[in-house]
């Protein structure tokens, strides 16, 4: 279990990218959806290691995470959003390095570990390649496979699938669920799908904070009866944004689609079945307007 706890964290040029985020994540995928900006790179760089909130605790198990990085540092994985690999490098002689640098002292050992990784990510044939020579997807896998070195027992993706045609983002995922049956595994993605796929637990985060947390079906359920969806003229928009709560749009063969959110159903609107982007422009819609 990952407990966050009033974690807060100012930037020295005053920007307030995390405000009292308090999370119980558990054993299993657990997604963390939110916009660009919502503060999900900065909250996974302190889980990482990598900087210190400027306030609140942080705990894996028994292991206080700010006051001891280095014990969480044994047995983290971390996929950052951006990552950067040796040009001329092959994918087997970079992760035999990294397995060393992350304390795997036996050259049989780290044998054993390489390719048990590179047939786990299925770039076994590719092994020879180098890295930096990989597509999107085939460079995503490589980061898995580098995050799982050292059987972690904690392990964050930030942004995975951004950038991956569909097929890759498919073998991605399926590979991120085989990974999230034993471990900790935090999906930080604006993606909503992601989620939905994978996920049996989630935040939304906006704004640095905490704006919704539980089971997307759940959640899903919750807004049963409560959407509505009409097609009408773009130049009617503001119109409608005055008398009803639009949760999204959506332009199709020139006329726009709103949904929004209300108890009874509005006269000339039609019911929707409910999903998780629902429940995600819901969630966005009243931090959207305080701002």
């Amino acid at each position: 279990m990952l407990e966050l706890s009033g974690v807060s964290h100012t930037y020295p040029n005053g920007t307030h990218a995390l405000d009292n985020v308090s999370l119980s994540i558990p054993l299993g995928m657990y997604g963390l959806l939110g916009p660009n900006g919502a503060g999900k790179s900065t909250l996974m760089r302190t889980v990482a290691t990598l900087q210190c909130p400027t306030s609140g605790t942080i705990r894996f198990g028994d292991i206080d995470v700010l006051e001891k990085p280095d014990e969480v540092r044994k047995t983290l994985g971390y996929l950052p959003q951006d990552f950067g690999v040796y040009p001329r490098v092959s994918a087997y002689q970079l992760l035999d390095h990294l397995a060393a640098l992350k304390g795997i002292a036996s050259a049989g050992e780290r044998k054993d570990t390489v390719e048990t990784l590179l047939h786990q990510t299925n770039l076994w044939a590719h092994r020879h390649k180098a890295a930096a020579g990989y597509s999107g997807g085939m460079l995503q896998r490589f980061g898995i496979a580098q995050a799982l070195i050292g059987n972690p027992r904690l392990i964050i993706v930030d942004e995975p699938t951004a950038g991956l045609d569909p097929e890759e983002r498919n073998r991605f995922l399926n590979l991120l669920a085989d990974i999230g049956e034993k471990v900790v595994v935090i999906l930080s993605t604006h993606i909503v799908d992601d989620v939905a796929d994978l996920c049996p637990r989630m935040a939304v985060l906006a704004n640095g904070r905490v704006q919704l947390e539980g089971a997307p079906k759940a959640l899903i359920k919750s807004m049963h009866g409560r959407v509505w969806k009409k097609t009408i003229r773009r130049e009617d928009l503001a119109e409608y944004r005055s008398a009803f709560d639009i949760i999204s749009t959506r332009l199709f063969a020139g006329q726009m689609i709103i949904h929004i959110l209300s108890d009874a159903r509005p006269a000339g609107f039609e019911p929707v079945n409910a999903g998780l982007e629902d429940i995600y422009f819901s969630t966005l819609s009243d931090p959207r307007r305080a701002a």
